[in-house]
Formats: structure tokens, C-alpha cells, sequence
């Protein structure tokens, strides 16, 4: 199934919408199990633990800002949204490690940008 873009307009702001297999936030999930983590969920997003790392994993789907707490922090958007997650976070400067996953509708991902906290 190929993913489609539709965009809806409300109030005069255009929206994109997709249609897709599978939810961002299972994928996420899914991808993080995949490599070993123990994945909880924790109220919109998850807490991945695997040996000495707990890495806090927000699907960013509908992404308003920055999380203001956690050492290191990985968001998971689609791959065509991660150039604008990435100028967002960047304008956000957190006090934190984030990394931007980039996942494909077939679950394909990449770890597209990486930031160390300053």
C-alpha cells in the first residue's frame, strides 16, 4: 500500500494527513523492541531500556514542542518530516542528547540527525 498525502484545510491553515499502514507510535514500538529494548509505554510516548540506557522515544507526529526534561531523547517521524522536526528542535535548543529516526511506511528507518546536548 502506497502512503498518500491529503491535505485538509480548516481555518484557512492546510493541514497533511496520511493514510498508512500502520501508526507512528507502533512503529516507534516496534523498532526499538526490534533492537533489543524493553518498551514502556509512558503516556504518549515510550521509555526504551536496554542495559545502562533509557532513551525516551516520541513519535512526532503531531509534534508541538520540545519535552523539557530527559538525558537522552529519540523522536520518530516520518522520513519526508524530519528536515522540519530537525529545524524545530534545533530552534528549541533542549538541554538534552536527541536523535530524529526517520521511518518509511514500509518500517524502514534511519537515524537521520543526532544532536549532543551542549
Amino acid at each position: 500500500m502506497n502512503r498518500r498525502k491529503v491535505y485538509v484545510v480548516a481555518d484557512g491553515i492546510a493541514t497533511r494527513m496520511r493514510a498508512v499502514t500502520k501508526h507512528l507510535d507502533e512503529k516507534a514500538r516496534s523498532i526499538f523492541a526490534d533492537l533489543g529494548y524493553t518498551v514502556t509505554d509512558s503516556g504518549g510516548e515510550y521509555l526504551a531500556e536496554r542495559k545502562w540506557r533509557s532513551v525516551h522515544v516520541t513519535p512526532a507526529e503531531e509534534f508541538d514542542e520540545a519535552p523539557d526534561s530527559g538525558e537522552y531523547r529519540c523522536f520518530v517521524a516520518w522520513s519526508d518530516d524530519v528536515p522540519d522536526l530537525e529545524r524545530r528542535l534545533e530552534a528549541a535548543d533542549p538541554d538534552y542528547e536527541w536523535a530524529i529516526m526517520g521511518v518509511d511506511e514500509d518500517g524502514d528507518y534511519e537515524v537521520a540527525c543526532h544532536r549532543n546536548a551542549a
